[in-house]
């Protein structure tokens, strides 16, 4: 009986203890921090060994194989020594992949990702049997283990494809890369780059790479690291062949001859960033044969997602708007961008490495204040400081929504789009966005 040794007991270690116990493996879960209670019961009732709070060496280095969990470093001791034994080391989707034949989209981008995964499984559901996993809702692996679909769209991170061997997506979706996480590629941009398109390592002349043709990292790095796939790049600025490009507020998307054509006047979603999202989730339900209608009422019903410019309340003429979800720099970039009224902007949290220029045009066109969300804020200070009249710090999610509901005048936008991670204050950066919510409900 092999043995599989889970690192991390939170949702994709839970779900690869499941499905490992299932098809026969001897499976032990160990995790260095508290497994929620939630996933201890789930453990405990299908009779699967586990530790938490501490890492047992002589219960892991015996492993056939290790699933580590994508928020776990290289670079920590424990893992170095199972590299050192020579025992293989995956993701969970790596692991996952190996139990289904269903049809996978996957999804990777510095930003975007998360609305183009939820966008295109919104799309795919009205004609297809599709789940919606990896970085997002139920595990990929509890999931194949209790529906199986015939079709995955899945979200997945750098942090995941750093550990696949061979697995790879019939349709990958590149968003765009930015510098982002920069903290776990050595600080070499490069690194992170690579990681991101190890989506496509795997990939044969059958399958299909969708890309931002308007993003230089993508196109300089295809052009010195050609792959396998059919490429259909899609882009806001130039005519594509194959693939899709803005044209008189239009999208028109061709794939071998056959083209489709749909109008941006009622998507959804707005801003520029948007419409690329728009464009790769109708590229790939186009390979799919959904129907050109559905693609089009699809586009037109879609709800966005939590915490990714989320309108919340508006209160005495003032729009509170919830972007928690901008961990990086970019993210933020896209939220500014799309501000069309004054703005104070709630910022900060754990950086991670962040460079601030791209944002000084928008700081200085369209924010009137700045509210500094973190346990260290010295350098926003130094970015911000001289670019508005009030810049003041603050520990607490309640405090910061005070501060700005004092400064705001009717028409003015409240902003929280930190641009860092949340983990100096937060859980994650969805209890970021809850307190900020539940904050303002409670002005």
């Amino acid at each position: 009986m092999k043995r599989l040794v889970i690192l991390g007991g939170g949702e994709s270690g839970v779900g690869t203890a499941l499905l490992g116990k299932e098809k026969g493996y001897e499976v032990f879960v160990s995790d260095k921090g508290k497994i929620k209670e939630k996933y201890k019961e789930v453990l405990i009732h299908n009779e699967i060994e586990w530790e938490d709070e501490k890492h047992t060496e002589s219960k892991i280095l015996n492993a056939d194989i290790v699933m580590k969990s994508p928020g776990i470093p290289e670079k920590v001791a424990l893992v170095k020594q199972i590299r050192a034994q020579g025992i293989q080391v995956v993701s969970e989707i790596e692991f996952a992949s190996k139990f289904t034949n269903a049809t996978i989209v996957g999804i990777t981008g510095s930003n975007g990702k998360t609305t183009t995964a939820s966008l295109t499984h919104h799309i795919l559901k009205q004609e297809l049997d599709v789940g919606l996993a990896g970085n997002i809702g139920d595990s990929f692996a509890k999931q194949i283990l209790e529906k199986d679909y015939k079709n995955y769209v899945l979200e997945i991170s750098s942090f995941q494809l750093d550990d696949i061997v061979s697995f790879k997506p019939n349709i990958a979706v590149i968003t765009n890369i930015t510098p982002d996480h920069l903290d776990r590629y050595e600080y070499q941009f490069e690194n992170y780059i690579a990681s991101k398109f190890r989506i496509a390592m795997n990939q044969t002349k059958d399958d299909y790479l969708i890309y931002d043709a308007d993003d230089e990292v993508i196109t300089n790095w295809l052009a010195k690291h050609p792959v396998q796939s059919k490429m259909l790049p899609f882009s806001l600025t130039k005519p594509i062949e194959n693939g899709a490009y803005l044209e008189n507020e239009t999208i028109k998307i061709t794939i071998d001859n056959d083209q489709i054509i749909m109008p941006t006047a009622n998507l959804a979603l707005e801003g520029k960033h948007n419409v690329k999202n728009a464009m790769a989730a109708s590229t790939v339900a186009h390979l799919l044969k959904i129907r050109k209608q559905t693609i089009r009422e699809s586009l037109e019903n879609f709800q966005g997602v939590e915490h990714r410019l989320e309108s919340v309340l508006k209160i005495n003429k003032v729009q509170y708007i919830n972007d928690s979800k901008a961990t990086n720099v970019n993210a933020t970039y896209f939220a500014l961008e799309s501000m069309d009224a004054p703005t104070i902007w709630i910022v900060g949290g754990e950086d991670k490495g962040n460079n601030y220029e791209e944002l000084y045009p928008f700081v200085n066109e369209k924010v009137k204040a700045i509210i500094c969300l973190g346990v260290d804020n010295e350098k926003l200070l130094k970015n911000f400081s001289s670019m508005v009249d009030v810049i003041v710090e603050t520990q607490y999610m309640s405090e910061a929504v005070k501060i700005a509901y004092k400064i705001a005048k009717a028409g003015d936008n409240v902003l929280l789009s930190p641009a860092c991670a949340s983990f100096d204050l937060f859980e994650n950066y969805e209890d970021r966005g809850r307190q900020f919510k539940e904050a303002v409900r409670s002005l």
